[in-house]
């Protein structure tokens, strides 16, 4: 018991020494300052990220008013994207239309196809994020245009990247006046849907009989479709990308028209005229048509068989100005003549 207390007792004094000598150790006075060392170099200053971008997506909305009148457009809505082989795909497809631009796609080759198509959009028209300047709004198709069924070319300005696709088909047999018999083999004889190409110049179609001639759309309005069907609209409803000539309530939109028919109300007043006239003579030709039995009543499909190039050539008239949807607008003087001259060559 001795010996412990013992041991205890030296360890307390080494601890209270220990402490004791702690305390009384203090720091020195701090020695003097050192040099400064050298400044490095500055770093590069980097380059904005969004400097390019706001080129085009600035907040001045454009983009989101161009994008929502795309959504209504009937490229953006209307399912014929599915159409994506072979030549089908280079209209329907926006994939398709730029490949064939370029080469990339061989729509001729057997098999061709377009994997996850998408409809006619930005890119289709214009050369997005080529540059990421403003230069992206360039049209993606310019100078004229060779016209299918004719070795005509056209410059429509603005809309000759409309006219690569907004004409017909090639027809083959092509009728000729005065030719040979047309033999039709299918239900789809003539120039396709959307031939609004051919009716705005006036070729392309079997232009038989005397006294064709343009209207002044064909040479004043430089920018073809672009002009009309892109002027400034009524919200998503007509104008601007939605390119619908006309508003929900049905009422037109003139504001591409208006430059040289200052009179609106006389303008429409003149549309109502023409359309209902040009739809008359639609009636009419369709009835001769289909008294030959080259069509029948309640269709517009053709019926297999041989016809004169007269008949052949009424058919594909038939179906192009029906199919051009403007009832004569596109080319007033030109319509009327050649649906009038069309019916005679039937008489």
């Amino acid at each position: 018991m001795k010996v412990l207390n013992r041991i205890s007792f030296m360890l307390a004094m080494t601890l209270l020494a220990s402490m004791t000598f702690m305390s009384c150790t203090k720091e020195g006075p701090a020695g003097l300052a050192g040099k400064d060392g050298k400044d490095g170099e500055d770093g590069i200053n980097g380059q904005d990220g969004t400097a390019t971008c706001i080129q085009c997506h600035d907040n001045s909305q454009s983009l989101a008013s161009k994008t929502m009148q795309w959504e209504a457009s009937y490229h953006a809505t209307g399912d014929a994207f599915a159409r994506n082989t072979g030549e089908c795909a280079i209209c329907h497809t926006s994939q398709g239309f730029l490949g064939n631009l370029d080469g990339t796609f061989d729509w001729e080759a057997t098999g061709a196809i377009v994997n996850n198509p998408n409809p006619p959009n930005c890119y289709t028209c214009h050369a997005i994020h080529d540059s990421y300047t403003p230069g992206d709004w360039g049209l993606t198709v310019s100078g004229a245009v060779a016209m299918r069924n004719t070795a005509v070319t056209f410059d429509f300005g603005k809309g000759s990247v409309c006219a690569s696709c907004h004409q017909g088909r090639t027809v083959n047999p092509f009728p000729t006046v005065g030719g040979a018999d047309i033999t039709i083999s299918n239900t789809r004889y003539g120039v396709h849907h959307g031939p609004m190409a051919n009716v705005f110049t006036g070729v392309g179609l079997f232009n038989v009989g005397t006294g064709l001639s343009n209207s002044l759309h064909t040479t004043m309005i430089t920018d073809a479709c672009v002009t009309c069907h892109l002027a400034n609209g009524y919200g998503a409803e007509s104008g601007g990308h939605t390119m619908w000539m006309r508003n929900g309530s049905g009422a037109m939109n003139t504001a591409g028209c208006i430059a040289c028919h200052a009179d609106v109300t006389a303008l429409n007043a003149d549309i109502v005229a023409l359309q209902t006239q040009v739809a008359g003579l639609l009636a009419e030709l369709k009835t001769k048509l289909d008294a030959i039995g080259a069509t029948n009543a309640g269709s517009d499909n053709s019926v297999a068989g041989t016809y004169a190039p007269e008949v052949a050539g009424a058919v594909l008239n038939y179906k192009a100005i029906t199919e051009d949807k403007s009832l004569g607008v596109h080319n007033p003087t030109y319509v009327v003549k050649l649906l009038q001259n069309t019916i005679a060559a039937l008489d």
